[in-house]
């Protein structure tokens, strides 16, 4: 198979996985984001009515961005679309990732959504997973240093030969 289609079939697998738990109402629509290299946008959907209740894109003179394709201009979208959701009266949305990872600009623009009031995901709990990695990288250096170079083992103890 063309490596191509193989690409988009992954692709496809993944979108498929995510929004088969996710489903937008009126009270709660879903909130799908859409990545290219050069720009980002994202959308509020009623997926009982079938219709975009707001939408944001980092496209266009109207944006007031310079370049799209980058978490600045992730996290303007993202408040943007909190914007245009508190005015329709939305404060909760289920985040559709679609078939990207939860990171870099995507996450940027979760984050940015939520502390603009449009509360998409879970703030502590990004938190959380960013303060065990720099708690455990500081004692790994702290353990290198303590350790002079060429302080090893010295060579012959070890298990005794039979």
């Amino acid at each position: 198979m063309n490596a191509q289609k193989l690409k988009l079939k992954r692709s496809e697998r993944r979108r498929y996985r995510v929004r088969k738990a996710i489903y937008g109402t009126p009270t709660k629509p879903r909130l799908s984001v859409n990545r290219s290299n050069l720009h980002i946008s994202a959308q509020l959907i009623d997926d009982l009515n079938g219709v975009t209740i707001a939408a944001a894109t980092s496209q266009g003179k109207a944006s007031g961005l310079k370049h799209g394709g980058n978490v600045k201009a992730a996290a303007e979208v993202g408040k943007k679309l909190a914007e245009a959701a508190k005015a329709k009266g939305i404060t909760v949305a289920a985040f559709d990732r679609g078939a990207f990872r939860f990171h870099g600009r995507i996450a940027a623009l979760a984050v940015a959504a939520t502390e603009a009031g449009l509360v998409c995901t879970d703030l502590e709990s990004m938190k959380a997973k960013l303060s065990p990695k720099a708690a455990s990288e500081a004692p790994a250096a702290e353990k290198k240093e303590s350790k002079p170079k060429g302080e090893a083992k010295p060579k012959g103890e070890g298990k005794p030969k039979k």
